[in-house]
């Protein structure tokens, strides 16, 4: 399947031009460091001579805002808000500041950026290309996961690897099913009509994947949505430290595979065996034990490798070898990531920037 998709998994055109009016909208909460330099990738953008850009500082404690301005300078294309208003009572704060921004969106095409997102010059012209090239509803370009630290290296290409090693996206795109929606929150390009109809992110109000969330409900109204590979034209490091990851992937993983935390026991308990087994019986075992083992192993190294090429689009390096090497690692990282977000969300501790999310679970 790994290597299906790094045949065919469309990838963002090159040289890309989109002469309607686009408007990107940035939800930005404490991102002092990140957010000026998004506005910079976005200022050297080209082939988009009609593109403006709003920014949402969310009650920032950090100076979010004044960075941002300095970063915007005289740029008459970038509008910054400011929002004091905590998230209405079911509203997650990111669905919350995305909806705010998108109604003052009067342009045909709308595109979410996070803050943490880097840009090559034509990537979105590029994305908004492949809009309207696919005639979907919704584009997710899935930008190339960069890490900092060795917990970084071992959990983030997980994210990427979760659908290249089991989901034919090619088929998938060409589908209205919900079940085979992938999309990732950090870089998405709507039609803004198609947007609309659903209700835009009040559709999603309190979900904690906002962003896969959002592509069911299109594909639910009988719409398509198409994710397609966006290294290198983009890149992020989705969190900052060990710390910062297990905070955001304690936010949102327990609802993974419905929210049922015997549902994610059972996953948990196949991946287990699928990954730890072979290692396992490649050092202990012996004649076909051992042989099995080896090529259970190498098996689980290459799919790994083959998500990482689809990606980035880019060669490979040193630490991605090291990294898919660890893939058994990884496995426990991903074991023990769903335990501390299910006993988050039992025990009523899930929070993220500062807000309960406690209350729009029980909301």
């Amino acid at each position: 399947m790994a290597l299906f998709n790094r045949i065919t998994v469309r990838r963002l055109p090159v040289d890309a031009a989109a002469i309607e009016p686009i408007t990107v909208c940035i939800p930005a909460r404490d991102e002092v460091r990140r957010l000026p330099r998004l506005i910079g990738d976005l200022r050297a953008q080209t082939g988009v001579p009609r593109m403006q850009v709003l920014i949402l500082d969310d009650a920032s404690s950090d100076g979010t805002g004044t960075a941002a301005a300095a970063a915007i300078g005289d740029d008459p294309r970038f509008i910054m808000v400011r929002s004091d208003t905590e998230p209405e009572p079911g509203w997650t704060g990111k669905a919350a500041a995305c909806a705010r921004l998108a109604e003052l969106v009067d342009t045909a095409v709308l595109v979410f950026l996070d803050a943490d997102v880097r840009l090559a010059p034509g990537a979105i012209a590029a994305a908004v290309a492949e809009l309207r090239r696919s005639g979907a509803a919704l584009v997710s370009p899935w930008p190339a996961q960069e890490a900092g630290s060795p917990t970084e290296a071992l959990v983030q290409p997980l994210l990427c690897w979760s659908w290249a090693s089991t989901l034919p996206v090619a088929l998938a795109n060409r589908s209205l099913r919900p079940s085979m929606a992938v999309a990732c929150g950090q870089f998405l390009a709507f039609d803004t009509a198609a947007y609309r109809v659903i209700g835009g992110h009040a559709a999603v109000a309190a979900s904690p994947t906002e962003d896969l969330d959002i592509a069911r409900a299109l594909r639910r109204s009988g719409r398509h949505t198409t994710l397609v590979a966006a290294g290198p034209l983009a890149r992020t490091r989705m969190y900052g430290s060990a710390a910062e990851l297990d905070d955001g992937y304690t936010r949102w993983l327990w609802s993974a595979y419905g929210g049922s935390p015997l549902a994610g026991a059972a996953v948990g308990t196949v991946a287990a065996l699928a990954y730890w087994l072979p290692p396992l019986a490649a050092v202990a075992g012996r004649g076909r034990t051992r042989r099995a083992g080896l090529l259970g192993s190498v098996a689980a190294v290459a799919a790994r490798l083959l998500a990482r090429s689809t990606e980035t689009g880019g060669p490979l390096t040193r630490a991605d070898f090291r990294a898919a090497l660890g893939h058994p690692l990884s496995i426990a990282a991903y074991a023990r990531l769903s335990i501390r977000s299910h006993r988050a969300r039992r025990n009523g501790d899930l929070r993220w920037k500062g807000r309960d999310l406690t209350i729009v679970r029980d909301a």
